[in-house]
């Protein structure tokens, strides 16, 4: 969740880290920090807070002549695991000689005994961290080859790493490391860069390499050498990046979020792009790799997520029951593993993760592989560990996604978890027919999308009658329950209101209690089966004094009286109709973020890729 970057070339390394880690800022902001070599020594700057401070901590630290000659370095920006955000529990981290600077992605799980061992034999630590505590270990198990020394030191921890280490002793090189959480390294032109996420990388090269777990490597200017812990060769192959650097820049809008909100008509048609068949009213998505007849034997779905991607599997839920005629159920990936869930041989396990890194999600899918069932993943980010581990699966082609808050990977998820189930129900009872008409509805949710940005504006002046609330209740029924919490999501996400999500039919069964005059209610009302019980269920809310804020479908003017305020979403298949719903409410919960001051891109306590359990 934190985010690393190296650099090791002919450049001025303090000012390729810091611009690094101005791309990798949402993965966290708490604190960051960043070590470079001068000489024989090892040099640090930390501050607390966001990039822009340590940059002009670094500046105020060193002097210009430092800048331009010192061409290797570490950095980080950190979310915090062990300790509060300060100056001293900032990355980079020193060992007892201070010749060694460490920055580490993870959690050491056993660092308190490994700790109470070093301090034992003398070591004094400073900071709080676990990291801190590896750093020491290298620097214990040091004995002239650095490379060893992380090899050794890592053979001795329990948890999770992507870890960057430089030495004074050996400033011609830096070994990078990971397990559990990712590192990727790119190779450049006389320069090697390495990062948590590609998006440190594209404005230096194209080329890169990505590390499995408990692959290590020496990096040098000119060369990548990895081996496994046990100092045993590997070969990782050499990968486009495929990315663009404008494509991880605002491009003058105030916030990522809003860019990436507005880029949905062009995220979701890249998504569906090539993948309908119209002649046989299915879905073309080779990357699933099976064959008709083993989509036909697939007897139950499992999607598995968290957070924003467990909404759109729960989309998919109802995509795949109504659609394809086979059981389909979500379950929360960090509860999968430890429930020891009933899977069979022909059950399809669907991952669905942004990052493809996401450690809950990981250890599912490992799971769901060891007990042998078919797995695939829904990913964004190409070459990522979930997507590299199940073999098989379907690419978003969402582009990157900067906001901490998902919106456009969001979209893309159910409109390729749409795709999966009509393809699966094309092998099933889905006539050629039907699947045809549903196959014309995707293809359109781009444009679906782009009339409900149209009314942005609009929306933004809605949003000013509620940002003054510290409380929201979010409703739907049928497939808008889903996006009712993706909603209550979002808006707690990124405004700090209490918001919460519950299926329209619960309210009466306790949540009614906490309505008092004024409480908006934002109630999913398009027209699918079971709206006019949920108007009901605003009636109930209008009764007891509540403000009601409607989602309606366009030319449904019988509803939308029933709202005190409405925001309509074109008509379509009461599923397609989850996505152009969910980015009115994304819009929402933008504006009155908005107005109410926040930090929109990088709310507290939050960072984009959750790369630890």
């Amino acid at each position: 969740m934190c985010g690393i970057v190296g650099y090791i070339g002919k450049a001025d390394a303090a000012t390729v880290l810091i611009n690094g880690l101005r791309r990798l800022e949402y993965r966290g902001y708490d604190s960051a920090g960043l070590a470079i070599l001068d000489n024989d020594r090892v040099l640090v700057s930390k501050s607390p807070g966001k990039v822009a401070k340590l940059n002009d901590r670094a500046h105020a630290d060193w002097s210009p002549e430092l800048f331009s000659r010192a061409s290797t370095g570490i950095a980080h920006t950190r979310w915090a695991t062990h300790g509060p955000p300060t100056e001293v529990n900032a990355h980079p981290h020193l060992d007892q000689s201070e010749d060694i600077a460490l920055v580490h992605n993870g959690i050491i799980e056993n660092y308190r005994s490994l700790r109470a061992r070093l301090e034992g034999k003398g070591h004094h630590f400073y900071s709080e961290t676990d990291t801190e505590v590896l750093a020491h270990l290298i620097g214990d198990c040091d004995k002239g080859d650095l490379f060893q020394a992380v090899c050794d030191a890592l053979h001795q921890v329990n948890g999770t790493f992507g870890i960057a280490v430089l030495s004074a002793q050996e400033p011609g090189k830096i070994i990078t490391a990971r397990r559990g959480s990712p590192i990727v390294i790119g190779v450049g032109d006389g320069e090697t860069i390495i990062a948590s996420d590609a998006s440190a990388i594209v404005a230096h090269t194209q080329r890169v390499i990505y590390l499995d777990d408990n692959d290590i490597a020496i990096v040098t200017a000119d060369s990548v050498d990895i081996r496994d812990l046990n100092n045993v060769p590997v070969t990782r192959e050499i990968a486009e990046l495929g990315l663009d650097t404008a494509a991880a820049e605002k491009g003058g809008y105030e916030h990522f979020m809003l860019k990436e909100i507005h880029e949905q008509p062009d995220s979701l048609a890249n998504a569906i792009r090539g993948r309908l068949d119209f002649d046989l009213g299915s879905a073309v998505l080779s990357g699933m790799g099976t064959s008709p007849r083993e989509l036909a034997e697939i007897s139950r779905v499992v999607l598995i997520g968290c957070g924003t991607s467990l909404h759109a599997g729960l989309v998919g839920e109802y995509a795949f029951e109504d659609l394809a005629d086979i059981h389909a159920e979500v379950q929360q990936a960090a509860e999968f593993r430890y429930r020891n869930p009933i899977i069979a041989n022909r059950d399809l396990v669907v991952a669905i993760s942004q990052s493809g890194e996401t450690a809950d999600t990981l250890a599912a899918v490992r799971e769901a592989i060891q007990k042998g069932a078919f797995v695939m993943s829904l990913c964004n980010v190409v070459g990522s560990t979930i997507a590299r581990e199940t073999g098989r699966g379907v690419y978003l082609h969402a582009g990157p996604e900067i906001s901490v808050a998902s919106t456009k990977a969001f979209t893309c998820q159910v409109a390729v978890l749409l795709m999966m189930a009509l393809k699966l129900g094309r092998g099933r009872r889905f006539s050629r027919e039907d699947g045809y008409k549903l196959a014309r509805e995707i293809e359109s949710i781009p444009e679906l999308v782009a009339r409900v940005i149209t009314q942005d504006a609009r929306i933004a002046r809605i949003a000013e009658d509620y940002a003054k609330n510290e409380h929201a209740f979010f409703i739907g029924r049928g497939p808008m329950y889903p996006v009712a919490l993706e909603g209550a999501l979002k808006l707690k996400e990124i405004s700090y209101i209490h918001a919460e999500g519950y299926h329209a039919a619960e309210l009466k069964h306790g949540p009614i209690a906490l309505l008092e005059q004024g409480t908006p209610i934002i109630a999913l009302a398009v027209d699918i089966p079971g709206k006019d019980k949920t108007l009901g269920n605003v009636e109930e809310c209008r009764a007891r004094g509540a403000r009601i804020l409607g989602i309606v479908t366009e030319g449904d003017h019988e509803t939308a009286e029933c709202m005190d305020d409405y925001i309509t979403i074109p008509r379509c298949h009461p599923l397609v109709a989850t996505i152009p719903a969910v980015v009115a409410l994304q819009l929402f919960s933008y504006h009155v973020a908005r107005i109410r001051g926040c930090e929109i891109d990088q709310p507290r306590n939050l960072a984009k890729s959750v790369t630890v359990e």
